[in-house]
Formats: structure tokens, C-alpha cells, sequence
């Protein structure tokens, strides 16, 4: 592994298909200048895919924006194919390739249009066009719906999309910033077969930037990022067996997967824990002797077990040294529960779905679902994009009314009494849907308005969220200038104003780096510890971890319910012993897609 102390500036670049040398760039923002990139250098060889890795304001996208001529830099030097892209723009854009976070599909276009559209913008001729969109269809399986609206397309669908039409001209480097961002695990993996054809089959170079730590492990080299700095640079192997010896999992008759979770993270001799199952994955620091008693002082029957490293678990330790330790331990303080809060599980289910569904004309999103959610359980929906979780969502907040079944949330009868039960909800949204022209602390006044909270108690309760979401250094900020994982500690500060009963959250996580998700997760954790009911919608597998229960569904119906360990089991074969949920997962819908094709 190539660290920001080694001597890798000495490499001969010639040959190289990109080229960042002493990269620096300042923004301007009022009286305020932001150094987003210090120094930065490195270089994308040919033919292989290069990951950017970092949390998030790292630096990825001025990276990506830099390499792509839409960015100058404040200081240094960046080339192409030994190039000078400030000098020569345009000679460099017409062999690149550059798909952003949020690609500029037409969505009142069609498929076939807005490859049309793409095609005119990059010059491709019309006799040329034929045989290169079949490919492109071919290839992102969208040969079936060239009519179709982009609008109409799933969100996995869309993203293919995006990337057929950066394709449509063959770019000698590929530029994708973060493209799996709120992408099924199933299109994910569709993606990534894409794109290492094209690597194989056309030679293409690419520069990846991601927030899927296991995806990292699938580039041929990795440059890690951490405010505007890079920390090092390898192959992921490079990461992942300094770890050797550090890495276990646990576990422990008696105590809660999640309380056994907070007490590791607690010691001060571990780096990391993460839920995996009814297990518990732990990195520790370098040279600290480990046994059951000094992880977990105090409990019985701790089984204690090591386990290969992963690039995940050198990721976090080298960002860990350079985040403070009171970042890293972290508490959360939801406040004085509320009377309903207080309630024991055994007054019964707090939400209770049966044979729910929503029509759209003739279309069902959802058709026939049951299940019921306890008090301070943390239920998770899964499924494809387009699966129909969105729409449950909906009509679980009383924003979307159902077109059968019955639905009660907190007590109430969400047909006659939505409005009184959205005041027992917190509710955020996968997209940030907050006041992105007001500042925090407006944001945060706003909201305690909204849910009629008293001056007195809005005052108290404005001067908890900054205080437990570490919001007061950006109070004055405007909320659409704050990066991604600010974004997330307001909104669910703003969702949790009221001090609702239940806490719905549609993908809360998406795009938002490992270190802020483990944040966001230990504090949900602690509101579930403390009676409230967490709804999660997700794509990342490994939080599915973190639920008490699951429901996986495909085209609006659930296809599996119970806990992690319950569902995994079902895909457990003498040739998959140990599935994960993500091999769960997948498993589920393509033998759900198996049945649909024999009934057919």
C-alpha cells in the first residue's frame, strides 16, 4: 500500500491514462474559502478499474468534476494520455465519459430518445448508431423497453440507462461518481458485470468513486480519501491483510446483538463493530491481546472466533486514526420519553397490516401484504426498485391511502384518523426533503413549529438536536450547501422533534459514506432501546443486520418474513453454508422470477 508518505510522485507517468499531479482546489463560498483538495496525486493506469474511496466532502466528486474539464484546478497539474486538459479541453472531453451522481436522463423522453438525444450531443452518426445501441441494450437488458418512458424505468433501470447513453460514443476512460447510489443489490451486481465487460472486452480504462465498501474489492487499485487528502493507495489486498489477527466475530448467550454491539464499541481496545446476524464483527487495535473477558468484561459464554480480513476493515481503521476518539464513541441522548413511549410491549403490535394493497388503474404496487411491527422493534422492507416498498411506506404515514386492507398505526385506524396518527410519526425520506434555502437552526424551528411544539419546548428541543446531532458548528448554514451526512443528522433530528411513537426511514442511508452509516445506526439503536418503533427501507445488505425482522418483497407482495438468520437460513445449501443477505436476497427474487416464468 502506497501511503501519503511514500514516494509513489516518482513513478513514471508516461503511458498513463490519467494523470493528478499537486492537484489543489479552493471554492469560494461568501468570505469563506474551502480547501477541497490539498496536494492531491495520483494516476489511473490503463485498462483496469481505479476506485475513489472516502467519506463523504473527501473530495471524490471535485475529483471526477477536475478529471472531466468541468472543474480548473486552484493549483497543479492534471493530465490525459499526457495531455493537459486546461489547455486542451476539448481534445480530452471528446475521449472521456463522465456519469454523475445524478445523471441528465429526460424522463419524458424514451429509452430509444434519449439515447437519440446523447448520441446528436456526442457527435455519433446516424449510420454508426444501429449496431452500437444494440449493444448497449443488449448489454443493460434494456433491449425490451426502448418505447418506454425514462420516468416509467425502476431506479436500477434508470441508472442503466444513464450509463448506456455516456457510452454511446466508446470513451478511452470512463468517469462513474458513485452510480450504485439507491441501486438494488440485484442491479448492482448487473452494473458491475457491465462494467468489467467493458474493461475486458474494449479495453476501457475507468475511475470509479463509491460508497459500497464491498465494491471497492472489486477495482484493480484503490486511492483512499479523507478531507481532501489521500491517506494511501494499492490494491485492495493491499488494505486488508494488515488486519490479519485483528478481526473476529462474537458473540454471547444473554444479551442483545445490539447492546453486545454498543459495549464493544465502548472498549477502548476496538476499533469497530458491525452486526452480522446474531453475531457481532470486531476489529481491534494493532498489538491489543484479545480474549472474551477483555472484549467483553463481565459476560458469560462469550464464543470468540477470528475471521479474514476485509478491505472494509482496513478502511475504517485508517480513517479511525484520523477521527477523534469522542467521534468514535460517540453517545446519543433521545431525551425524556414520552407517556406513549413508555408503554410496554405487551399492549401489542404498535403497527398491524392486513391484506393491504394500492392500486394504481389497473396496476397493483402492492397486493395483499400482512405483518405487524412491536413496540420498539426495528422492522426492515426490502426489495428490488419498484418492489413496492416506497408506496407501503406511503400509506404506513398516512400520506397515500390504501385501496384495501386494513392498516392501524399507534392505535389508530389509518382510514379515519390519518392526521392524528402523522402526529406519532417521524418520518424521513429517501431524497433530502428538507428547507434546502433555510438554514439549520430555521429548519429545526420550522419543524418544531409544524408538530405544535410550545416555545418552551421547541427551544429545548432545538437546543438537543445540536447538541446530539453535532449540528452547532453549520447552525447558520444554508441546508443545501452541507454535505451529504450533515443532510441525514438533520433530517432525522427534524423527524424526531416531536418525539414520535414511530420512525419511519426510506433508504436514510443512501450515498452517505460507512462511517456516517455507523453513526446514524448506533443512534437508531439507541431510540429502539428506548421503546420507539424504527420502519427501514434499505439497499444495504449488511444493514439489514441491524433489524430485529424482515420483509423482502417483489411486485408489491412480500415473499419472505422474519429475522435475518430466519431468511438466510432458507437459502442455507451444502454449496452455500454461510449465505449472506445480499446471497438471500438475490436468491429470494430470482426464485421468485423462476415461479412467475412457470406460471407464465
Amino acid at each position: 500500500m502506497l501511503t501519503k508518505d511514500s514516494t509513489s510522485d516518482s513513478a513514471n507517468s508516461a503511458g498513463q491514462v490519467l494523470d493528478f499531479k499537486d492537484v489543489t482546489k479552493v471554492f469560494k463560498s461568501g468570505n469563506r474559502s474551502v480547501e477541497a483538495l490539498q496536494g492531491v496525486s495520483f494516476q489511473v493506469r490503463p485498462g483496469v478499474i481505479t476506485g475513489l474511496i472516502g467519506p463523504d466532502g473527501a473530495g471524490k466528486t471535485t475529483i471526477m468534476r477536475l478529471a472531466a474539464g468541468l472543474l480548473i484546478p486552484s493549483s497543479g497539474r492534471i493530465t490525459f494520455f499526457g495531455v493537459d486538459i486546461l489547455q486542451h479541453p476539448s481534445r480530452v472531453q471528446s475521449s472521456l465519459g463522465y456519469m454523475p451522481q445524478h445523471f441528465g436522463l429526460y424522463e419524458d423522453l424514451t429509452v430509444r430518445e434519449n439515447l437519440d438525444l446523447y448520441a446528436d450531443l456526442q457527435g455519433v452518426g446516424h449510420s454508426e448508431r444501429p449496431a452500437r445501441y444494440s449493444q448497449l441494450l443488449d448489454m443493460t437488458g434494456l433491449a425490451p423497453f426502448t418505447s418506454r418512458l425514462a420516468g416509467q424505468l425502476s431506479g436500477g433501470m434508470k441508472q442503466k440507462l444513464g450509463l448506456a447513453c455516456t457510452l454511446v460514443r466508446s470513451p478511452s476512460l470512463l468517469l462513474l461518481d458513485e452510480p450504485t447510489v439507491g441501486v438494488d443489490p440485484v442491479s448492482r451486481r448487473e452494473l458491475w458485470a457491465i462494467v468489467g465487460g467493458l474493461v475486458k472486452s474494449e479495453g476501457m480504462s475507468v475511475l470509479l468513486s463509491t460508497a459500497y465498501l464491498d465494491e471497492a474489492e472489486r477495482c484493480s487499485w484503490v486511492v483512499l480519501f479523507h478531507e481532501g487528502k489521500i491517506l494511501g493507495e494499492g490494491t485492495p489486498m493491499n488494505f486488508s491483510a494488515p488486519m490479519k489477527g485483528r478481526t473476529f466475530s462474537v458473540s454471547a448467550s444473554g444479551i442483545q446483538k445490539r447492546s453486545m454491539q454498543q459495549r464493544l464499541m465502548d472498549n477502548p481496545s476496538v476499533v469497530d463493530a458491525v452486526i452480522q446476524g446474531e453475531q457481532v464483527r470486531v476489529v481491534v487495535k494493532s498489538g491489543v491481546q484479545t480474549d472474551a473477558e477483555s472484549l467483553l468484561p463481565g459476560a458469560g459464554d462469550v464464543m470468540l472466533r477470528e475471521v479474514e480480513p476485509r478491505f472494509e476493515d482496513g478502511f475504517i481503521s485508517l480513517l479511525r486514526e484520523r477521527v477523534a476518539e469522542t467521534s468514535q464513541r460517540m453517545s446519543f441522548d433521545i431525551g425524556e420519553l414520552s407517556s406513549s413511549q413508555a408503554l410496554s410491549a405487551a399492549s401489542g403490535p404498535i403497527i398491524k397490516v392486513q391484506d393491504l394493497e394500492r392500486r394504481f388503474g389497473d396496476f397493483y404496487a402492492v397486493r395483499g401484504i400482512t405483518f405487524d411491527v412491536g413496540r420498539g422493534e426495528i422492522f426492515g422492507l426490502l426489495g428490488a426498485n419498484g418492489a413496492g416498498k416506497s408506496t407501503t411506506f406511503r400509506m404506513l404515514c398516512g400520506l397515500l391511502p390504501a385501496s384495501g386492507g386494513t392498516l392501524r398505526v399507534a392505535g389508530l385506524d389509518l382510514r379515519h384518523s390519518a392526521a392524528t396518527a402523522r402526529g406519532r410519526i417521524g418520518y424521513m425520506s429517501q431524497k433530502f426533503s428538507l428547507y434546502g434555502m433555510l438554514s439549520v437552526l430555521e429548519n429545526l424551528q420550522f419543524f418544531g413549529s409544524a408538530y405544535g411544539l410550545d416555545r418552551r419546548r421547541r427551544a429545548t428541543r432545538i437546543d438537543w438536536a445540536l447538541e446530539q446531532f453535532e449540528l452547532q458548528p453549520v447552525s447558520s448554514d444554508t441546508s443545501a450547501d452541507l454535505p451529504l451526512g450533515y443532510k441525514q443528522r438533520l433530517a432525522l433530528a427534524c423527524a424526531l422533534m416531536h418525539e414520535p411513537d414511530i420512525l419511519f426511514l426510506d433508504e436514510p442511508t443512501s450515498g452517505v459514506d460507512p462511517l456516517a452509516r455507523r453513526e446514524f445506526w448506533r443512534r437508531i439503536s439507541a431510540l429502539a432501546e428506548r421503546g420507539i418503533t424504527v420502519m427501514v427501507t434499505t439497499h444495504f445488505m449488511e444493514e439489514a443486520e441491524y433489524c430485529d425482522r424482515l420483509a423482502i418483497m417483489a411486485a408489491g407482495e412480500i415473499l419472505a418474513l422474519g429475522t435475518p438468520e430466519q431468511i438466510k437460513d432458507r437459502m442455507r445449501t451444502d454449496s452455500q453454508p454461510e449465505p449472506t443477505m445480499e446471497d438471500a436476497f438475490i436468491g429470494l427474487l430470482e426464485e421468485h422470477e423462476r415461479m412467475e416464468a412457470n406460471a407464465a
